[in-house]
């Protein structure tokens, strides 16, 4: 079985419903041991074929912290499309259920290839799937992935090494910001072939008069020894 097909199975065997609770609960959700752990490490050894990406971005040049990532070029990896082209259809509902609770007009295609012609329309066509990698030190301060005028507002995480085995340090940290309160952490450890679905931007909360908008961040607190390489799916595509 290819690669591409054991990521149709996991996707298949998903249960979304969960998920889609849980992103409606919390604003992210957690699907452990979705990447084979062979795949991880596949990724991380192709890390230096500069053939498959566009860009380079040194994080200390830009002050996003300490760290290296790469943007993928089109075409894709076969499986990285397969991973992008068919969990999106998965999470539309949710994006377009955040929209209708927030009274936004914005309702997002069924399909990823919708998607993409819309950006393509905005002028958004660069890819935006990345690796990431961070060594002893690095660190990725709080962001959003947002690129351009159109953003889908979910996105995956998928986390390519083993904590305490590979690296240490280095939790992924999320920050909910509450109107007129203090922002909320939340520290998450996932393991080796994890994947993570976080908001790209905000999540709907309910409140006394109705939903509201709660403004989210994410980024990487300080590895301690090791290094650590994730990879990342954005669905909307950038400007450059």
């Amino acid at each position: 079985m290819s690669i591409s097909e054991t990521i149709q199975e996991k996707i298949s065997n998903t249960d979304w419903q969960s998920v889609t609770k849980k992103m409606n609960e919390k604003g992210y959700a957690l699907v452990p041991q979705f990447l084979p752990f062979q795949y991880c490490e596949e990724l991380i050894c192709k890390y230096d074929n500069s053939t498959l990406y566009r860009k380079t971005i040194t994080m200390d040049r830009y002050r996003f912290g300490l760290g290296e990532y790469k943007y993928f070029n089109y075409p894709l990896p076969d499986s990285i499309q397969t991973l992008r082209k068919a969990i999106y259809p998965k999470l539309a509902p949710v994006a377009n259920t955040w929209m209708n609770m927030l009274d936004m007009k914005r309702r997002f295609p069924h399909k990823f290839d919708e998607l993409q012609r819309l950006c393509q329309e905005n002028n958004q066509t660069k890819p935006t799937v990345l690796i990431l990698k961070y060594g002893k030190g690095g660190y990725n301060t709080l962001h959003q992935d947002l690129y351009g005028e159109i953003f889908f507002p979910l996105q995956l995480v998928f986390f390519l090494n083993e904590p305490d085995d590979d690296y240490t340090g280095g939790e992924f940290v999320l920050t909910q910001q509450i109107p007129r309160a203090q922002s909320k952490a939340i520290v998450l450890k996932p393991h080796k072939g994890d994947m993570l679905i976080i908001t790209t931007n905000f999540r709907p909360i309910k409140g006394s008069k109705g939903y509201y908008r709660a403004q989210m961040r994410h980024g990487i607190s300080e590895v301690h020894d090791g290094e650590r390489h994730v990879l990342g799916i954005i669905f909307h595509d950038a400007l450059t």
